[in-house]
Order: structure tokens, then C-alpha cells, then sequence
């Protein structure tokens, strides 16, 4: 062989090694996650049984409530006490709303700002 050939055949001969290097190595990663992945599933508790699982209550199942919630009403003060500061009204609850009617937007609003609609004109 000539010098010229030897030349050109290391970097190739070196490629080849390099490349299957690479293809080992990525094969001991993909076994070493597979060997971890195992490991941690049988230190996991086992799924449970169908009797385990859970059952309708008796009478049925749940369903959606819907009412109109209002805001409890902030106590009124006696002409000449100290007003309430905003620490003491903590805990506010809301109450259900006498009226049954959800509330609407006005007519010709689209109920929220930027929406696209014409607005109340």
C-alpha cells in the first residue's frame, strides 16, 4: 500500500471505532435506565385489587349542586366606634343567594373588557 491509501484509510479506520464506541455506550445507558426502572417499580407497592378499589355510595352516585353564592355582609358599626380594618373582617363566608336567578351581563355586553362586543351604547 502506498502512503497516499494509508493516509486516507486511518481517519476512516478511527471513524468506525469512534461510531462504535458511541452505539456501546448508548446501549449500556439504554440498559442501565431499563436495570433502574425495574428496580424502582419493585420497590413500589403493588396496585390494588378490584375489591380494593373504590364503590358508588349506596344511594347513587354524587351530583352537581348549582346556586348562586352571595357574600356575607360586613357588620355594621355604630355611629362613633372605631371602624373595622381590614385585618379584623378575615374569614368573610358566603351564604347562599336569596334570589334563584344567575346573574347576567347587560344586554349588548360581551362581560368582559376587550371582548369584541359593541358595549352598552
Amino acid at each position: 500500500m502506498s502512503t497516499a491509501t494509508m493516509q486516507l484509510a486511518a481517519p476512516s479506520g478511527l471513524m468506525s471505532l469512534g461510531l462504535f464506541v458511541v452505539a456501546v455506550a448508548v446501549l449500556a445507558f439504554l440498559a442501565g435506565g431499563y436495570w433502574m426502572t425495574s428496580r424502582v417499580k419493585y420497590r413500589e407497592s403493588p396496585r390494588p385489587r378490584p375489591e380494593e378499589q373504590p364503590h358508588l355510595p349506596p344511594d347513587g352516585a354524587v351530583r352537581e349542586i348549582r346556586e348562586n353564592r352571595e357574600p356575607e355582609e360586613i357588620p355594621h358599626i355604630p355611629k362613633g366606634e372605631r371602624p373595622l380594618t381590614p385585618y379584623e373582617l378575615t374569614n368573610q363566608g358566603t351564604r347562599p343567594s336569596e334570589t334563584k336567578e344567575r346573574p347576567r351581563w347587560s344586554k349588548g355586553s360581551s362581560g368582559s373588557f376587550g371582548g369584541g362586543g359593541l358595549g352598552a351604547h
